[in-house]
């Protein structure tokens, strides 16, 4: 399967050694999810760098930990839950800092696991925004999924709702998109507590 790259002029990709298809679905949810339902915790700090479609992230975990790595994205402009193809590379401090020296736009969130869901609560411009996802190996668990009732709207299709347009996005965007589903900002107190 060979098809046009999303946002990148005269590209074509296709699955291969390193790349492998993405499947998700997103959902808008009105608050953060109960701390009873976290399985797991980190706050992450993504680094879109400028011109390329690379993401460096910095997952920070409540134990010290720090999980690094390089993403690629290429968006598949397909309906449904195949987002595109993705590869990551694993970094060591050194690299992850040599990156990070780059010039980039900056999205931080905290990330909640509420299996099968990882739920982002974001912080900057975007606070308020809380955005589910859930990851398939297949097209079939994809489209079979039933959402819990926190998720209020599915934005899967709506690319404002991914992180390469999120982290353009200003204060006024956000509210404009959260109106459009009837939905505002969540205002709660501490993400998950």
């Amino acid at each position: 399967m060979i098809e046009k790259a999303g946002g990148v002029q005269g590209q074509f990709v296709r699955p291969g050694k390193y790349a492998r298809v993405e499947r998700e679905r997103r959902f808008l949810s009105a608050e953060p999810p109960a701390p009873s339902s976290v399985t797991a915790t980190r706050a992450i700090t993504d680094r879109y760098l400028v011109g390329t479609r690379l993401r460096l992230r910095r997952a920070a975990y409540p134990d010290g930990r720090s999980e690094l790595k390089l993403t690629q994205k290429v968006a598949i402009a397909r309906p449904g839950a195949v987002q595109g193809l993705i590869t990551n590379m694993y970094l060591s401090p050194a690299e992850y800092d040599l990156l990070a020296s780059l010039p980039a736009a900056v999205l931080t969130k905290t990330r909640f696991s509420v299996p099968p869901l990882g739920v982002d609560v974001f912080e900057g411009p975007l606070r308020g925004l809380v955005l589910a996802e859930a990851e398939f190996t297949t097209d079939e668990e994809a489209r079979s999924f039933v959402p819990p009732r926190e998720c209020v709207a599915e934005v899967t299709a709506d690319v404002r709702f991914t992180g390469g347009r999120l982290v353009t996005a200003s204060r006024q965007d956000l509210l404009g998109w959260l109106a459009d589903y009837g939905l505002r900002p969540w205002a709660g107190g501490a993400a998950g507590g």
